[in-house]
């Protein structure tokens, strides 16, 4: 049997009739930038979120940036944020001239580590750290209200990046919902995901979310008058209008990976292979998307070799840590400095886990795990 981590064309054929009436109606407008679905998708993510403002860029990574942007984080600045992440969360500090400060995760959940976190602002004497990025991983989001609590005598800004937990819940506020702005990626492997890139910042401030609406079209409030050097970073109206048919689904999406979550746990402990395979902890706290189905796994390797022979996609998210990038070699991080995020790129391994993923590829996924394990 082939199981693909990530099978889109499922998504589609339920979608596809209504999708291709929307991209129809682009088509024939010839408004294929920042028009009425661009305007209409910003104010319904903003609803779906719990905030007032949805400004709709080119990409997540964009979304990152601008943020940092609007709210005055710029060159020579220090922002912390986890080693264990997509690369663009620290990219985009350091291609703003700001300064990534790396703080290790908690071991459970894979987000920042709140008390670690403390510890490293009470060492920053001098106060250069001007915000925190905290990471929603793989659909759960961070303790937002232990980071809160560490950075309110600090006056951080708080910028949240959702790129993989649009719809998560944290104590039923949702993500993106609780800082100073929350970063949402419509990449296609998201779980609102367009057919190419896409971003969107949220944020309950009408002057962040005025900033990014002028910095997303080259700095300008009037055309060709421009008052800051902005960037190009705007949604395109066929984008928003597939985002607009997919977001009616977003929700039973996620229960749909919910009960693949919960299926995968009962399996792997009905097979007995709790000695091997650690299954995703969701913390008490949280309602989880299950962006990604990761398990700490012994013998990782070897597994993820066998288990590609049997026709079982995995993917490791992620194998290398910022801190031991290559291009972040010049801020001085060595091998053991974030222990804990070392340790997860050792042995995470995420499963097959998308909405439309079957019964029986999930039992022929547990099977195939324990047939390693057992040597078969």
């Amino acid at each position: 049997m082939k199981v693909n981590l990530l099978l889109l064309t499922r998504q589609w054929r339920q979608i596809k009739n209504e999708a291709l009436s929307e991209i129809k109606k682009v088509c024939s407008t010839q408004r294929l930038i920042l028009g009425e679905n661009v305007r209409a998708l910003e104010e319904e993510i903003a609803g779906y979120c719990g905030v007032r403002h949805g400004i709709g860029v080119a990409s997540g990574s964009d979304a990152i940036r601008l943020s940092l942007m609007a709210l005055g984080v710029g060159k020579d600045a220090l922002v912390a944020t986890t080693p264990f992440t997509f690369f663009s969360t620290a990219g985009e500090i350091a291609a703003l001239g700001a300064r990534p400060v790396f703080v290790d995760i908690d071991p459970l959940t894979y987000n920042i580590d709140p008390e670690r976190l403390e510890s490293v602002l009470k060492k920053d004497r001098a106060r250069r750290i001007k915000a925190v990025i905290p990471v929603h991983l793989y659909g759960q989001c961070a303790d937002m209200s232990r980071i809160k609590a560490v950075t309110g005598d600090y006056g951080l800004r708080i910028i949240e990046d959702a790129a993989q937990s649009i719809g998560a819940c944290y104590k039923g506020r949702m993500a993106g919902s609780m800082g100073d702005a929350g970063c949402i990626s419509f990449y296609p492997t998201k779980n609102l995901g367009g057919f190419g890139d896409g971003g969107m910042v949220v944020t309950d401030s009408l002057r962040t979310a005025d900033k990014i609406r002028m910095l997303r079209v080259h700095g300008s409030k009037i055309r060709y008058y421009h008052t800051e050097v902005g960037v190009n970073s705007r949604l395109d109206e066929l984008q928003a209008a597939i985002l607009r048919v997919k977001l009616k689904y977003l929700d039973g999406w996620a229960e749909k990976r919910r009960e693949n979550a919960r299926r995968y746990d009962r399996l792997l402990d009905e097979a007995g292979l709790s000695g091997n395979i650690v299954p995703p902890y969701i913390a008490t706290t949280n309602v989880s998307v299950f962006n990604q189905y990761v398990v700490r796994a012994k013998k990782r390797g070897g597994l993820r070799a066998y288990l590609k022979a049997k026709g079982v996609s995995t993917e490791i998210y992620y194998p290398v840590p910022l801190h031991l990038q290559k291009c972040f070699g010049y801020l001085g991080c060595k091998r053991g400095d974030f222990p804990v995020s070392e340790k997860a790129a050792r042995e995470t391994l995420a499963l097959p886990v998308y909405p439309e993923l079957r019964k029986r590829e999930i039992e022929y996924v547990v099977s195939a795990i324990s047939d390693f394990y057992s040597g078969g």
